[in-house]
């Protein structure tokens, strides 16, 4: 089945190529250099342990979003529910033959490398909606039948990672999917009944929670109750951002990352060592280019005449600002901690990739945003 653009002449490799956006993949280098930079510098100026790997995981990403770019839209929306199914699958092996880490069962042992399912459940549940999605009818959105069928995608995976526990996932793979669910057209009335529901339920939820979440939400709602224990990485991460100042305390020179008291400075607090560093000016820099990234996002859903890949790029550009917004949030204390990493600079392995697979995705609805897609029955292939 060849790509045929407006002008009706089949897109080549060489065409694809041409149409590829090279000012987004260098905007989001430029994110991702924020992160090689603040990884080298937690590393006291060395490359390793993870400034390098974090690049080799870039080169490998950017291979595998222009490969994602290249292939035909169309075949993505066939694969939606084939890499649901297995991003799924994953989920249930990691209860089964999973192994723990920080406390948490989140992982699968593949040999080579450790695979976090999921992140890859992340990408996976955009695919799947989007599909479920292309193939209703305004009329039929709203219709409690085909109500029912998003609702299950999105909370069988949920509940497999609140399990784990992994509270922070859950809660972006639960947004996320009621993003994709408003943009479909889904009435209002269901959201406000899904609200009611979530309040009348926060008792039961209370006590289910473990007593690390409860605690976070104690720390949350008052860290200086225990400064010494539960509400000290708080607390150090509103210090570092403070002391950072308008211009911040300058490259490598850091004092509450550098002498330790700053906590997964790698990871989750990696935004509020490069607060210290580079100060409101640096912060301000890496959140324009994230700003940047969401417009380029909601810009290819616009363009995009085919529905599915209209979807992919809200969801997309709805996991990306999700993200974005809960770990900041988070390490300014205006959420509880919940471990969420920030996009191309928090180093991590299963997330980087995923995401530019993601960033794949959205690249291969703008390259193919000319085509048009029958609106088939969703449950059918």
């Amino acid at each position: 089945m060849s790509l045929m653009p407006m002008n009706g002449r089949p897109l080549r490799l060489r065409d694809k190529l041409f149409e590829f956006n090279w000012s987004f993949l260098f905007l989001l280098t430029s994110i991702a250099c924020f992160g090689f930079a603040m990884l080298y510098s937690v590393a006291d100026g060395g490359f390793a342990p993870w400034a390098i790997k974090q690049m080799i995981r870039y080169g490998v990403g950017v291979g595998v979003m222009i490969a994602v770019a290249m292939v035909d839209i169309r075949v993505w929306m066939r694969l939606s529910y084939p890499i649901y199914a297995i991003a799924f699958v994953m989920l249930v092996a990691v209860d089964v033959v999973g192994f723990k880490g920080m406390g948490a069962q989140r992982w699968l042992n593949l040999g080579l490398f450790q695979l976090q399912p999921s992140e890859v459940m992340k990408i996976a549940l955009i695919m799947a909606l989007a599909r479920y999605y292309h193939g209703l009818t305004l009329e039929q959105v709203s219709r409690p039948l085909y109500v029912l069928i998003p609702v299950l995608i999105i909370l069988l995976p949920v509940g497999l990672v609140v399990a784990q526990p992994d509270l922070g996932t859950a809660i972006l793979l639960s947004a996320a999917g009621g993003a994709l669910m408003m943009t479909a057209g889904l009435a209002w009335r269901y959201f406000i009944a899904a609200g009611a529901m979530g309040l009348a339920a926060v008792p039961v939820g209370w006590e289910m929670l473990h007593d690390y979440q409860r605690q976070r939400v104690f720390t949350f709602l008052d860290p200086t109750r225990d400064p010494l224990g539960a509400g000290y990485h708080i607390l150090q991460s509103k210090i570092a951002l403070g002391s950072g100042g308008l211009a911040g305390k300058g490259f490598m020179e850091g004092t509450q990352a550098h002498l330790n008291f700053l906590p997964e400075k790698h990871t989750d607090f990696i935004f509020t060592m490069l607060g210290e560093e580079l100060g409101l000016f640096g912060g301000i820099t890496l959140l324009a280019l994230y700003f940047m990234a969401l417009m380029f996002a909601l810009h290819v859903a616009r363009q995009c005449r085919n529905h599915y890949g209209r979807l992919v790029a809200i969801g997309v550009c709805a996991a990306l600002f999700l993200y974005v917004f809960i770990n900041c949030a988070m390490v300014m204390g205006l959420l509880p901690v919940v471990g969420v990493p920030l996009p191309l600079v928090s180093y991590g392995g299963t997330a980087m990739l995923s995401l530019m697979f993601a960033f794949g995705l959205l690249m291969s609805a703008y390259i193919h945003r000319n085509i048009e897609i029958p609106r088939t029955p969703s449950l059918l292939w």
